[in-house]
């Protein structure tokens, strides 16, 4: 037994951390847009932080437990619903056979996802759950959920330890506006000095073709010395592509793997969750970092994932100790110090 969609929402599938190795033979790595909110929700449901989840995007879906399990919903606010209540996000919550748990359109964010103690029962597909539409490979036959569809769950609890500490104090901010933090390059030296001051100092608006695959967005043209056009290399997470109209397009986890555009600079890993937060209208700034920055950034992330687990795994601290409980966490959390922040 598991859950049945009522309800599929806009755009609704299974997603994990991706699948990874394939690309050389044009597989898309796909996973979840968002892994921070991926690997935060597996940590509070006691899971591996890869396993996979539904991801939901701007408009959630309905569901029906068939069978009682305990979930995280992380990411964007959805405004989530069990039985009709408003339910918290981001803590772990007993979810009972026959309960119905609903979402609305996104409050803040654009993507949201629940994590289910224990896994979802669908099958690997080169060692990943992923849903690959484009393809029709993963998660649940190859396509998005819809209403009907019955999806077992692979070992699901009633009961996990320090059930009061599976949580964390954050609310997605509801901000229009935010600055990503990017590494110059690979192909910065086909762009003018006027073209890269263009791109480092313009507001860039988030458009109707925002995707798994790609983020493009509307604002100042961005000047190549030439041609926007190189012979076809691999695309990373994150790169920044910009074609011959001079408009910027970002790729994301559905990406081609090799591609014949300029790119001018490449988002931070840290930073690809705000990316995949953003809705249509929403602004953009890009500011360059050094690569050691961001990978002392990633460090700091990683510290983050040690934060919650460890105060996870301790009884109950809010009654015990409640001025140290989540002491850790706070300090990651500070402005400095915090990758969720929307800078």
């Amino acid at each position: 037994m598991g859950i049945i969609i009522r309800k599929s929402g806009l755009y609704t599938t299974i997603q994990d951390y991706g699948r990874v190795g394939y690309q050389e033979f044009g597989f898309s790595v796909c996973g979840a847009m968002d892994k921070r909110s991926l690997k935060i929700a597996n940590i509070l449901v006691g899971n591996p932080v890869d396993e996979a989840v539904i991801e939901m995007t701007l408009v959630g879906p309905t569901i029906e437990f068939t069978e009682t399990n305990i979930i995280a919903i992380t990411g964007g606010n959805l405004r989530p619903k069990l039985n009709g209540q408003k339910v918290h996000t981001y803590q772990a919550l007993l979810i009972k056979a026959g309960d119905v748990l609903s979402f609305e359109y996104a409050k803040s964010g654009c993507r949201a996802y629940i994590a289910f103690a224990g896994g979802l029962k669908v099958p690997k597909v080169m060692g990943s759950k992923s849903t690959y539409v484009r393809c029709g490979i993963g998660g649940y036959k190859g396509r998005n959920l819809q209403a009907g569809d019955y999806i077992k769950f692979e070992s699901p609890k009633d009961y996990l330890p320090y059930f009061l500490s599976r949580k964390i104090n954050y609310m997605h901010k509801n901000e229009s506006e935010v600055t990503l933090r990017v590494i110059r390059g690979p192909q910065d030296t086909a762009f003018t000095e006027n073209g890269l001051k263009t791109f480092f100092s313009s507001p860039y608006k988030v458009t109707n073709e925002n995707d798994r695959m790609g983020c493009r967005l509307d604002g100042p043209v961005i000047e190549h010395k030439s041609s926007a056009d190189i012979i076809s290399d691999g695309i990373a997470l994150g790169s920044i592509q910009v074609p011959s109209h001079g408009k910027p397009i970002i790729m994301m986890t559905d990406r081609q793997t090799t591609g014949g555009y300029t790119k001018i600079a490449t988002v931070i890993s840290v930073d690809i969750p705000k990316l995949a937060q953003r809705k249509a209208g929403d602004t953009i700034y890009f500011k360059e970092i050094s690569l050691k920055e961001a990978q002392d950034l990633y460090k700091e992330e990683k510290l983050l994932y040690k934060a919650i687990t460890k105060n996870i795994h301790k009884p109950c601290m809010e009654v015990l100790e409640p001025r140290s409980a989540s002491r850790r966490i706070e300090i990651l959390l500070e402005k400095d110090n915090n990758p969720f922040q929307q800078k």
